[in-house]
């Protein structure tokens, strides 16, 4: 099936940053659990796409994992058929817009995404967030290209014993277009598990093990 193939590219490669509901009609459901990554769904409230969870544990800094998110222009060497990935605006390591375009096989339109990046750590619990929004009006559309408008993810960086970290990604996202909900459905759970597993190599490389951000603490 050539339109759910499409899909299932387009899951994948938004690099893993929907919208915020208070109640689901389901709990999470494993879908998926290999090489230490679990992806789970559920259907949100009101919402006709399923929501995406992936949790993995590394060994590694809470900064490290930060500097790779915010590697922007690394994106499409790691990110599944990410095509290119660029910063708009930069204000602090805090802070920064960025788009990214989303290369699909025919008959599938490319797609392109610009959202807003927000982290920050809980000083109480050091648990560090990067809240990922959509700014689908920042800039002009793209010729050839269908833009994302509903698009909402958070990561939880969650420091464990013995130098490991918990990562948690959420999202929820409406891909666009005539492509029928059932089939985002159907295709959302292995593109994420497969961006995590590259996630966990890239996240060893020396540059970002080297990485420290002023807002980031480690726990005593």
């Amino acid at each position: 099936m050539p339109i759910l193939k499409a899909v299932f590219i387009i899951t994948l490669s938004l690099s893993f940053n929907g919208f915020s509901y208070k109640k689901t009609t389901t709990d999470w459901e494993l879908k998926k659990f290999k090489n230490g990554i679990s992806v789970y769904t559920r259907l949100p409230e009101n919402s006709e796409y399923k929501e995406l969870k992936a949790v993995f544990q590394l060994k590694t800094s809470l900064s490290s994992i930060i500097a790779l998110l915010n590697d922007v222009e690394s994106y499409p060497k790691w990110v599944y058929r990410c095509g290119t990935s660029k910063v708009l605006k930069k204000d602090s390591d805090k802070h920064l817009i960025r788009h990214q375009t989303i290369v699909a096989p025919w008959p599938v339109d490319n797609r392109d995404v610009v959202v807003e990046v927000n982290s920050y750590q809980d000083e109480k619990t050091k648990i560090v967030y990067q809240k990922v929004k959509a700014l689908p009006d920042y800039t002009p559309t793209l010729k050839n290209y269908l833009r994302i408008r509903a698009f909402t993810a958070t990561w939880t960086l969650k420091p464990l014993k013995d130098g490991f970290v918990e990562i948690e990604y959420e999202l929820l996202v409406n891909p666009a277009g005539a492509i029928p909900a059932w089939v985002v459905n159907m295709a959302m759970v292995d593109g994420p598990y497969e961006t995590s597993l590259k996630m966990k190599e890239w996240l060893l490389y020396e540059k970002y093990q080297k990485a420290s951000f002023p807002f980031i603490s480690n726990p005593e």
